[in-house]
C-alpha cells in the first residue's frame, strides 16, 4: 500500500489551508532523494512529511531522519507506513517554532522537503537563520517560486513578447546570501494528489560555509535589501531614502562608497553589491 493509499484508508483528506499536496510519483521522489546526494552517515531534516511518501525513501539512504509534521491527522498514517523504521524520529509541531539545531542534534545535516507553497519563504528563512545551518537544502516548491529563487540581476530593458528570465527579488537575495541555488528538476502538477493548479520544481541550495561576503551585519544587510525592494520600481536612491528614513546626503554618500549608481533599481543589484551597500550605510 502506498503512502497516499494509507492516508485514504485512515479517512484523512488533504487540508487546503495547509497547502497539502501529496507527492505520489515514484520517479519524482527518487529524483528528489538523488539530488540530496545523501551519505549513509547523513542526518536529514524533513519538513511536512505528510503520510511519509518521501520519508521512507530518505530513511533508506540516511543515518537518521527527523520529520517535523504540523498536522496531527498525519501521524497515524505516517507511523503505519514507517512501521519499525528505527532511524526516523517524527516530531509533531510547527517547524517555525522549533530550534532546528536541537532537532538535528547540533551537528551537520541536510534539509529535504516538499514544502507547502504558503510557508516556503518562512521555512527557508527559519532554516537559514538557525544556530547551525544545513549543508544543503533540496526542496520542492511552486515552479514560479523556484524561478524567483534562482533569479539574476537584470540589465537594461525587458524585451516585449519575449519571456525574460526572473530578475533578482528579495527572495532571491535572501537565498543567495546563504548559498548557491539551482533548479534540478521540474515536476508536473499531475505528480501530486490532489492535483495543484500549478507545476512545481525541485531547488537545490548548497550553503556557504563560511559566508563568502566578508564582514557584514546580517540584520543591517536584510534591512537595506528590504528597503530597496519595498519600492522596486523606484530608483534605488529614492527607495532607500523613503524606506530607511535617511537624509538624501547620507544615502548618496553610501551609494558612492559602494560604487553603485543611485538611479539603478533593486532588481539590478547582485548579493555582493547589497553587502557593500549595507556596509556603506
Amino acid at each position: 500500500m502506498t503512502a497516499y493509499q494509507t492516508l485514504r484508508e485512515h479517512g484523512v483528506r488533504s487540508d487546503k489551508r495547509l497547502g497539502q499536496h501529496i507527492l505520489v510519483d515514484p520517479q519524482t521522489i527518487e529524483r528528489i532523494v538523488d539530488a540530496a546526494e545523501l551519505a549513509e552517515t547523513d542526518v536529514v531534516l524533513e519538513v511536512g512529511p505528510g503520510p511519509g511518501t518521501l520519508t521512507a525513501h530518505l530513511a533508506q539512504r540516511a543515518a537518521r531522519v527527523v520529520a517535523v509534521e504540523l498536522d496531527e491527522r498525519m501521524l497515524a498514517p505516517l507511523a503505519e507506513l514507517l512501521g519499525d523504521t528505527e532511524n526516523v524520529c517524527v516530531v509533531h509541531g510547527d517547524i517555525l517554532e522549533q530550534d532546528v539545531a536541537d532537532l538535528v542534534g547540533g551537528g551537520a545535516y541536510k534539509v529535504v522537503a516538499n514544502l507547502p507553497y504558503y510557508v516556503t519563504s518562512a521555512v527557508l528563512r527559519h532554516v537559514f537563520e538557525a544556530r547551525v545551518r544545513p549543508e544543503r537544502l533540496v526542496v520542492t516548491v511552486q515552479r514560479e517560486v523556484a524561478e524567483r529563487i534562482v533569479g539574476r540581476p537584470g540589465k537594461g530593458k525587458r524585451r516585449r513578447k519575449q519571456k525574460a528570465a526572473p530578475r533578482m527579488s528579495l527572495l532571491a537575495v535572501s537565498v543567495q546570501f546563504y548559498g548557491a541555488p539551482r533548479i534540478v528538476a521540474r515536476i508536473p502538477a499531475g505528480a501530486f494528489r490532489p492535483v495543484p493548479a500549478v507545476d512545481s520544481a525541485v531547488v537545490r541550495v548548497d550553503l556557504y560555509d563560511p559566508l563568502p561576503w566578508g564582514e557584514v551585519d546580517v540584520r543591517r544587510f536584510f534591512e537595506v535589501a528590504r528597503a530597496g525592494f519595498a519600492q522596486s520600481r523606484k530608483q534605488l536612491r529614492n527607495a532607500l531614502m523613503h524606506n530607511l528614513a535617511l537624509p538624501a546626503e547620507r544615502v548618496q554618500a553610501g551609494l558612492e562608497v559602494a560604487g553603485i549608481d543611485g538611479r539603478r533599481r533593486a532588481e539590478t543589484l547582485c548579493v555582493q553589491e547589497w553587502v557593500s551597500l549595507a556596509n556603506a550605510l
